[in-house]
């Protein structure tokens, strides 16, 4: 009789999560999300269309000849265009790439397209994971992801190891969409902790930008890598804002009702802050920019602001209930958007042209003030008790760039000694990647296999 009692309200406890869940979401729109962010300035965000339209390049079957160019083209000198792969060539362990020589722009770039529902290896890359299954330089990243990077080091490796030697003045750029994007930002750490292997590339020299990005590692990793991982969001767009696994949403997609009531509850009962103290949660990477075009309860599109900043807590942590969540995360609607921003904010400079030296003064300023924000957020993240979140970095984040690419080299020239000279994959690579032992030094991790069993 007592239990009979207790159904009722148990139900009534239920729907009053589920309302209060359902309420929170409905008045949650996409802009809420960066309210207090500041503005982003051309001279940063110059690089996202271009971006965009060096991904979409990987869609054409002939890019002299192409199918879906935006508006201009792609604006690729198809000469500079050094090599590229389709998934003949991938054989689904990751999705297609190009890289280009961008001359015009001081630029190396290796761009990877998002996700094709209809290849079934792209599905085996999202379910190649489980939280808490690979530990990387202190956090946790997605291991599919991680092991598709370390494939595309091992084949274009020599390649990129070249262009950086001969062009020393070059950015050496990692870009992807969706599934690229967590390719793109794992290519990044990888390249980053072991410059060495690409000529002693300058840190200063790697960056990436993942549009549409995958929550793809930890927190502590996404805020300390923020100095070279630059995240691009298009107002509502789901994917960033999906907190549960992206393989288990691809397991249960055949019981989906009782996956969003699960979701409600957890929603409902956690509070953020628990949250952030999960090391295994993944995140969307590195420095956040967020184009917003739309408001709550405003019809139509607005003029498109991109708003910027290192976020620790209120990183996309919920799913706008919107019609434009899936919209907004396909390649051509963030090339368009990013394209109208970023004329927006060159119309708003001065007509005339900037003198060379004042550009340099703004340039380096913009440095500093990201430095500056980076070092907050940092401080933030220990402030909040992220696991293994540090004040200072170690990895060359700021001042001792040269300290740790020299720490790193001294490592991995020992390792390939010992291995009698013997050439190491970049997939055995990323298995011994440096870890802190128990007084705070860093050591070759042990294998993954030996870590395992």
């Amino acid at each position: 009789m007592s239990l009979a009692c207790g159904i009722p309200l148990l139900e009534c406890v239920y729907c009053l999560a589920c309302a209060r869940w359902a309420w929170k979401r409905c008045l949650h729109s996409g802009a809420h999300d960066s309210d207090t962010w500041g503005l982003a300035s051309p001279e940063e965000f110059d690089p996202v269309p271009r971006m965009c339209r060096f991904i979409m390049a990987n869609y054409e079957t002939d890019i002299s000849n192409p199918q879906f160019a935006p508006p201009g083209g792609y604006q690729m000198d198809l000469n500079n265009i050094i090599t590229r792969k389709s998934y003949k060539d991938t054989k689904g362990r990751v999705t297609p790439y190009l890289i280009y020589l961008d001359h015009a722009h001081s630029d190396i770039v290796l761009a990877l397209r998002g996700l094709n529902l209809a290849i079934e290896g792209e599905y085996a890359v999202l379910l190649d994971n489980r939280l808490g299954k690979r530990k990387f330089d202190g956090g946790y990243v997605h291991n599919g992801l991680l092991r598709a990077a370390g494939w595309v080091l091992d084949r274009e490796c020599d390649i990129l190891k070249e262009l950086v030697e001969k062009y020393p003045s070059y950015n050496l750029t990692f870009a992807g969409h969706s599934l690229g994007s967590g390719v793109a930002a794992m290519l990044t750490m990888v390249v980053v902790l072991n410059r060495g292997k690409l000529g002693n590339v300058d840190r200063k020299r790697i960056r990436c930008f993942a549009l549409a990005p995958a929550r793809c590692m930890s927190l502590n990793l996404a805020v300390r890598y923020a100095d070279v991982i630059n995240s691009v969001v298009l107002q509502d767009d789901f994917l960033p804002r999906t907190a549960t696994p992206l393989e288990d949403i691809f397991k249960s997609i055949l019981c989906l009702p009782c996956l969003l009531c699960l979701r409600c509850m957890r929603d409902t009962c956690i509070p953020e802050d628990v949250l952030l103290r999960d090391p295994r949660r993944l995140y969307a990477p590195g420095r956040v920019y967020h184009i917003v075009e739309r408001k709550l309860f405003r019809c139509g599109k607005y003029p498109p602001v991109v708003k910027t900043a290192v976020p620790v807590d209120g990183r996309f942590e919920h799913i706008v209930m919107s019609c434009n969540a899936t919209q907004d995360h396909a390649i051509i609607s963030i090339q368009r958007e990013a394209q109208h921003a970023l004329d927006l904010m060159l119309d708003r400079e001065p007509a005339m042209s900037i003198p060379t030296n004042q550009k340099m003064e703004r340039q380096e300023t913009l440095r500093k003030e990201h430095v500056e924000e980076h070092k907050a957020a940092l401080r933030r993240a220990v402030t909040l008790s992220v696991p293994d979140a540090q004040c200072s970095s170690e990895y060359g984040t700021f001042d001792d760039s040269s300290n740790d690419g020299s720490h790193h080299e001294e490592s991995n020239s020992s390792e390939s000694s010992n291995r009698s000279r013997q050439r190491i994959s970049w997939a055995e690579l990323i298995d011994r990647i440096f870890e802190k032992d128990e007084s705070g030094h860093m050591v070759v991790r042990k294998s993954l296999s030996q870590s395992e069993s």
